[in-house]
Parts: structure tokens; C-alpha cells; sequence
């Protein structure tokens, strides 16, 4: 077995969680790799539907935005943004949403639009695009990030995406009807929320990945699965079908010529 970073270990292990009979409604970055990676392995089958509107999309390199070319050259067809929202996410016709986070609390708060006072912020962030509407719309939402305390966080500065709010049944008292966040993905563990008090809970670290080094690396006290599991490895496919999407992807955004990048479809 060839070594591994965390971040491929991350990526790999989100992808595995979706399959072909999912439609997934794909953020930008670490949730697309892992989509199209399911997509070029053991999903071939699923569709996948960027923000600006394109649906069965097959890239084949990462897009850097949801204007990206590659992804309306790839898709079935293209729709306008109002449909995609009004028709195909809030008409309940999406199965996945795939997010990122700059924050995240233990109930699966998001938060990608401050770090600071809203007013007087020290960072402020993209914002959160449709992310609100993919985090209430999705029948349940993934997300992935990279673990540190600075993202995952006792209080989030701002809900840009709702989660499980406050924990227990507090989506089903606003009237969302949707799971909501159903797994977090880091680069050290898999999460699921608990089934009473929705609090993400760790089920599986990833190998070399001990439970200290977990709590490092997290604002609350973390909380572990009594059936505690380890990630399976990155198999040798699985790695390759990643590094070469990365080395395609990395290729065409220095502007290398269409026909290198068009030539390597068998990564």
C-alpha cells in the first residue's frame, strides 16, 4: 500500500459514502474531489449537479469555481439557476448535498460567511452561496473539512448553513423536514450524529489516528462511538484515480494545452 496523505484519506472516505443511484448537489473544493472521485470508481452511475446549474456533469478536472467551462461542457444539460433551486432542490429531487465549512459546531452548524462580529469581522468569508438552501432542500447533507480548533468550534460566529441547530428534534420544530448533516468527514475521523441528541459523534479514525489527537484538534469535548471503528485505507485505484484528477486538474489551471489534459481520461 502506497502512502497516503490525511487529505487524500479525507477525500477518499467521502467519496466512498455516495453511490450510484445519488444525486449530489456539489460544493467547490474537497467536496468535489470526492464526488468525482465515487463518480470515476465505484459510482459511475451518479449525478452530479454543480450550483450554476449544470446537471450530470462529468469534469474532467476540478472545476475552480461553479462558472468553471468544464462543467457545462460535461453536463447532461444546463439549466438556469431559479430551476435548479425552485425545481430540482426544493422540489426534493436532490439526495445528497456535499459542503465544506470554515466552521462547524457540534450539532453541524455551518458557518462560511464571517469570523468575527458580523459588523467588525476579522475574516470575511465567501458566504454561503446556496448552501443554506442545499443544507434545508437535500434529503441529508455530507460534509467535509479538515480538522483544527479554529474551524471546529464550541459556537459558530454566524449560521450561514443550519445543521441540527441546538440538537434533539430542533430541525423538525421549524418545520424542516429534511436529515440534515448525516455524516462529517475530516481528515482524522468519520462523525454521524447521534441519533437523540443529533451531537456528531466519532465512529471511525483513520489509521495512525488516535483518539488524543483527535480532542487536539477539536473546540468541544469530543464524543466516541462505543463501537469504534477504523478507516479502511485508501486502496491502490482509489489513490490513483485521485492523484491523477489533482495532476489533470493542476495541469489545465497552470493553462496547459486542452489535449494533454483530454488525453489522461483513464485516470
Amino acid at each position: 500500500m502506497s502512502d497516503f496523505t490525511p487529505n487524500e484519506m479525507m477525500t477518499i472516505a467521502a467519496a466512498r459514502a455516495l453511490t450510484s443511484r445519488d444525486v449530489c448537489f456539489v460544493g467547490i473544493g474537497a467536496p468535489s474531489a470526492a464526488c468525482n472521485v465515487a463518480r470515476l470508481t465505484h459510482a459511475p452511475g451518479i449525478t452530479l449537479i454543480y450550483e450554476s446549474g449544470t446537471i450530470g456533469t462529468a469534469p474532467d478536472v476540478l472545476p475552480l469555481s461553479i462558472g468553471d467551462g468544464e462543467l457545462c461542457e460535461t453536463a447532461l444539460t444546463t439549466v438556469s439557476v431559479p430551476e435548479m433551486f425552485r425545481y430540482w432542490l426544493q422540489g426534493g429531487r436532490i439526495t445528497v448535498g456535499f459542503l465544506g465549512a470554515a466552521q462547524i459546531d457540534r450539532f453541524g452548524n455551518i458557518n462560511t460567511t464571517v469570523i468575527g462580529d458580523y459588523h467588525r469581522p476579522k475574516v470575511r468569508l465567501p458566504g454561503g452561496g446556496g448552501a443554506p438552501e442545499i443544507a434545508t432542500s437535500c434529503h441529508e447533507v455530507y460534509v467535509t473539512m479538515a480538522q483544527s480548533k479554529r474551524g471546529m468550534v464550541e459556537k459558530i460566529d454566524f449560521f450561514t448553513s443550519f445543521g441540527h441547530g441546538e440538537g434533539g428534534d430542533h430541525r423538525q420544530q421549524l418545520g424542516i423536514g429534511t436529515k440534515g448533516p448525516t455524516l462529517l468527514i475530516t481528515d482524522l475521523a468519520i462523525w454521524k450524529p447521534d441519533p437523540v441528541t443529533r451531537e456528531f459523534t466519532v465512529v471511525s479514525l483513520h489509521p495512525g489516528v488516535t483518539r488524543d489527537k483527535v480532542q487536539e484538534t477539536c473546540g468541544w469535548r469530543v464524543a466516541f462511538s462505543d463501537r469504534l471503528e477504523e478507516t479502511p485505507p485508501p486502496t491502490e485505484p482509489e489513490l490513483a484515480t485521485l492523484r491523477a484528477l489533482k495532476a489533470r486538474s493542476e495541469a489545465a489551471h497552470r493553462g496547459a494545452a486542452p489535449a494533454a489534459r483530454r488525453g489522461s481520461k483513464d485516470g
